[in-house]
């Protein structure tokens, strides 16, 4: 009994991750690149999305109670895993290790941005073009962000790889070897979107 609950929090982890979080993340980081094209085009983003209908019950159900699971229980594998890089240095075992160790760095920096951004918002502070460029005005700041969304944009992609083998899309050798391409190149593409978009409001 106790083995088939895991079995069914573990897929729904992993499935969490991809839907509804995965694309909160690629909707989140489109419309901050809206920065790259000035401060007037990312808060007409920013603002259509604060005008979303339903939005706090979308907030509640669609980001924040799915993100929440998968960082409570992610936290739970990460640390009860067994990792053996030291013994097995080959490729996957790595990234079994970073996944584990993206996610924790991926749950700080959500945390914090949340505090910086959506928390603050609550106390009539406005989330615009502005407040970014302040809280990255300062170099520590800076390097913090691009840590934390590459390691988020990572345990992403990579957790795309771990998602094809839990649900059994990529059960071959070679499908598996396909997915690590795919998922290279996502995180590539994703990183890079990232960058420029951190960068638009320096």
């Amino acid at each position: 009994m106790a083995t088939s609950k895991e079995f069914f929090y573990r897929r729904l982890h992993s499935l969490l991750g991809v839907i509804p979080v995965g694309v909160f993340l690629i909707q989140h980081l489109v419309v901050n690149h809206f920065a790259t094209k000035g401060p007037e085009a990312f808060n007409q983003a920013s603002h259509f999305m604060e005008n979303l209908p339903f939005r706090y019950a979308l907030e509640v159900f669609i980001i924040f109670l799915p993100i929440l699971f998968h960082a409570i229980y992610g936290l739970y594998i990460a640390f009860t895993a067994k990792n053996n890089v030291s013994r097995y240095g080959y490729f996957r075992n790595w990234m079994f290790t970073l996944q584990r160790v993206s996610g924790v760095v991926t749950l700080v920096f959500i945390a914090w941005h949340v505090w910086e951004t959506r928390i603050q918002a609550f106390f009539g502070t406005e989330v615009n073009y502005d407040m970014m460029a302040n809280i990255l005005d300062h170099p520590a700041m800076l390097a913090f962000y691009i840590v934390g969304v590459l390691s988020t944009v990572f345990h992403f992609a990579n957790g795309l790889w771990t998602f094809g083998v839990s649900w059994g899309l990529t059960v071959t050798p070679r499908s598996q070897r396909i997915s690590t391409y795919v998922t290279l190149g996502i995180f590539i593409v994703l990183s890079l979107i990232s960058i420029r978009t951190i960068f638009a409001f320096v």
